[in-house]
């Protein structure tokens, strides 16, 4: 994978040609908030001898290339396309596409009264363990996390389980439901520990106007087959909206390792 961009096959020379295939981060390339593994690289270096490929998450772009590239290797040269922040930040080989701001929509004083209505919220709240960054600030969204995404790796596996057996994202993202109703946001629960606000359509299906727009451009493709590989697939997860999508063909994976087994199934690698 950390072979150069140019000895890929150019996106419109790709053998199986018009398609390509978009992934989650956490849960379905690597670990939630681990390193991909060398495994995964080469089978996406061999996938994108074939199709041209693509990420697309929540994190920013700095925790994308923490995850996914090297120190020496960026991570928007293994992908063809990266979509960080559901694809309000967004490359193509390698080149920046436009971006969009979350404060800019939303504007500061609105911005003011979400923030202090969660913290608010959080202090409030009765569980096993707080940390730190409770709010952290994306350009195209928020993410919220009542732990505090300064969990350490442990911390976050323990919050997991007693979030799911207590509902405390899922009753937390209601509340926000039913207090903020007329500032037009979405509520996407993802990863282990936290969910993510941002506004109606700028969820993951965002992304996709930039994977429709491709065929405009000069050295353009039109996709007419769009694959999507998530773990949080079920209604509320922060890859239900793309995964039911009708412009994409969903494939719902629980870890890494089912992506490998639906990569190998589908295109023989």
């Amino acid at each position: 994978m950390a072979e150069a961009a140019s000895l890929y096959p150019t996106l419109d020379k790709r053998p199986i040609a018009n398609t390509i295939c978009l992934f989650d981060v956490d849960g379905t390339l690597t670990p939630a908030r681990r390193s991909v593994s060398p495994d995964i690289l080469a089978l996406l270096s061999a996938l994108r001898h074939r199709v041209a490929i693509g990420f697309v998450g929540g994190s920013d772009l700095i925790k994308q290339q923490e995850q996914l590239g090297t120190a020496s290797i960026p991570v928007t040269s293994l992908f063809d396309f990266c979509f960080a922040e559901n694809g309000l930040t967004a490359y193509r080989m390698g080149q920046p596409l436009a971006s969009h701001s979350f404060i800019s929509w939303i504007g500061e004083e609105k911005y003011q009264r979400l923030a202090k209505f969660i913290l608010h919220y959080i202090a409030d709240l009765e569980i096993p363990v707080k940390r730190g960054t409770f709010i952290e600030f994306r350009n195209g969204m928020i993410n919220v996390s009542p732990i505090g995404r300064n969990a350490s790796v442990e911390e976050r596996n323990e919050y997991e389980k007693f979030d799911k057996e207590h509902g405390i994202r899922t009753k937390f993202v209601q509340k926000l439901k039913d207090e903020f109703s007329d500032l037009g946001l979405t509520y996407s629960i993802g990863g282990q520990i936290s969910f993510d606000v941002f506004p109606k359509g700028w969820d993951k299906t965002y992304c996709l106007q930039h994977i429709e727009a491709d065929a405009k451009l000069p050295d353009g493709v039109k996709y007419s087959t769009i694959h999507f590989f998530g773990d949080k697939t079920y209604q509320g997860g922060n890859d239900y909206e793309i995964y039911e999508d009708p412009r994409t063909v969903g494939h719902s994976v629980a870890n890494p390792d089912e992506t490998v087994k639906e990569l190998k199934k589908l295109f023989g690698l």
